[in-house]
């Protein structure tokens, strides 16, 4: 065999080892290319949104202003507070005066990295999101003009607007700051994990090295919890039952409030939270919510779209028993049959993706 050949084959060789499940052979450092977990690249940059300095700065005077709101009272951290793990300690986020929530507000950490925004993916962008959740009735209720001449009587803001936009204050640049500050400023540093895959074999106990082989392998998680942020982006339904909080009127005003909202010609008959199919009214979507980042999961609870669970535990379990065998549950969802030592194990990798965060 020619030389040249021989590499190729070897390569090949190779590649095939590193990719099949479950291999004898297979390292956690070689499975992580399986899913292409590892250490967080660059965040992401907006070509038409560039981090500066005083974009930052003006984005974090916006991001903690409570004038944002129209009763003058809630500001971006009402519902992520830099102490919880930029969520709350909470099932279900607070909410407009009039109005509950029915949803737990995603963590805003590593949220630069993430493609889909909000549970279920109605924001385009982070930019976008800023402005729509201003807006929303539930959220913060608040006229966007009216804002913007607030702002404009304010020397302070105006003066930041200037310096970062050179412009004065407008809706555009109002998200475009608050962006740009979540964007470049939330982002964890490395973790046991991060420090594993970049070559210290002593960063993860060997629980949790065994915990990987089971997220990479038999457990299936990586097949959503993927890349460096351990989220593929996408919807799935995990098979969640309905959350009986929400024979509760005041849920159900919200559910079939905001399925009015976004167009649902069945509104009315709306009791339970619908998911993507808020968003894209096709029955295939219906229940799917977007695949969270598993990093810095210490900080997030309680956990899933609803809050339901309030520990790690109550997650993995979820998962062990195949989910709660809904409608139009995603068939990878099946049950698992771990073992109480093999819980533990996945917890403990787990817990290895905490990361510090920049004090805020």
């Amino acid at each position: 065999m020619q030389a040249g050949k021989r590499v190729v084959w070897l390569l090949s060789l190779l590649s095939v080892v590193v990719l099949l499940p479950g291999c004898a052979s297979q390292s956690p450092r070689a499975q992580y290319a399986a899913g292409g977990i590892g250490p967080l690249p660059p965040v992401p940059e907006n070509p038409d949104n560039r981090y500066t300095p005083e974009r930052v700065a003006l984005g974090k005077a916006l991001f903690f202003d409570n004038r944002i709101s129209k009763n003058g009272d809630m500001n971006c951290s009402t519902c992520h507070l830099p102490q919880s793990g930029w969520t709350v300690p909470a099932p279900f986020s607070p909410a407009n005066e009039g109005f509950v929530e029915r949803r737990n507000p995603p963590t805003l950490i590593n949220v630069g990295y993430n493609k889909a925004l909000i549970w279920d993916g109605r924001a385009p962008s982070l930019e976008k999101q800023a402005v729509g959740s201003t807006k929303n009735p539930v959220h913060k209720g608040q006229n966007i003009d009216k804002l913007m001449t607030i702002f404009k009587q304010d020397p302070k803001i105006v003066e930041l607007f200037e310096k970062a936009y050179g412009t004065e204050p407008n809706a555009r640049d109002y998200g475009r700051a608050i962006a740009v500050f979540q964007r470049h400023t939330l982002i964890t540093g490395d973790s046991d994990f991060d420090r594993f895959m970049k070559g210290d074999s002593s960063a993860l106990s060997a629980s949790a090295q065994r915990g990987m082989q089971l997220f990479t392998g038999r457990a299936g998680c990586v097949a959503c919890h993927n890349g460096p942020n351990f989220t593929d982006s996408d919807f799935h339904n995990i098979g969640l039952k309905r959350n009986s909080r929400f024979d509760e009127p005041e849920f159900q005003h919200i559910l079939q409030f905001d399925a009015k909202r976004k167009g649902l010609e069945n509104w009315q008959e709306m009791s339970d939270d619908p998911g993507r199919y808020l968003v894209t009214h096709k029955l295939e979507d219906w229940k799917k919510f977007k695949t969270p980042t598993l990093r810095n999961l210490a900080d997030t609870a309680p956990y899933m779209h609803d809050g339901r669970y309030a520990t790690l535990d109550e997650v993995i379990e979820h998962y062990n028993r195949g989910g709660d065998g809904t409608r139009n549950q995603d068939p990878r969802i099946r049950p698992l049959n771990l073992s109480d030592g093999e819980k533990a194990d996945l917890k403990a990798f787990l817990l290895s993706l905490w990361g510090p965060l920049p004090e805020i």
